[in-house]
């Protein structure tokens, strides 16, 4: 955060980096006051025209990139979580793109990640069910354009789930 802001022309203080740790670690969402509170805690010169102004800059600047509710997927009837192995049969930029387009509209896909190794793409999604698995794998992940081989994992125990970055000290 600190380098991606001074880079910005922005000046990193002890109050901006106390309002960044609390954002991170909170599991709620915070309005301005309650912000205000809690990053006192940590430093007590902190204002709320401090809080205001950083949260301004930190959304201009790109640290911040959105505000989210996390929903409980059961509520939405996505109870099951799979992550599935893709490995194409011939690597390229034409091919990488092929699959970012096809994957952008697939709505099970949570997640798709380009990653090195003994395969391709990691790719996290929420279904309903196995059948609907069977579905989402058979008829669209294989086969998409130049996917040769798929491996899938699904969960039976979500040990950790967090949106919260670790900020150096």
């Amino acid at each position: 955060m600190t380098q991606a802001l001074r880079d910005g022309g922005v000046r990193v203080t002890r109050q901006r980096e106390a309002l960044v740790r609390v954002l991170t670690e909170s599991a709620d969402h915070p309005d301005a006051t309650e912000l205000h509170r809690r990053a006192q805690a940590i430093d007590d010169t902190v204002s709320l025209a401090t809080v205001y102004r950083t949260l301004t800059v930190l959304e201009r600047e790109g640290v911040i990139t959105g505000y989210h509710a996390r929903v409980d997927p059961r509520a939405l009837g996505r109870p099951l979580l799979v992550f599935v192995e893709l490995k194409l049969a011939a690597k390229s930029n034409d091919a990488f793109e092929r699959v970012k387009k096809e994957l952008a509209f697939v709505p099970e896909v949570m997640e798709c990640h380009l990653v090195s190794g003994d395969f391709d793409y990691l790719i996290k999604a929420r279904i309903s069910e196995m059948a609907s698995y069977r579905k989402l794998l058979g008829s669209t992940l294989l086969t998409m354009p130049n996917v040769r081989e798929s491996k899938s994992y699904i969960v039976m125990e979500e040990v950790k789930e967090t949106l919260s970055l670790p900020i150096p000290d």
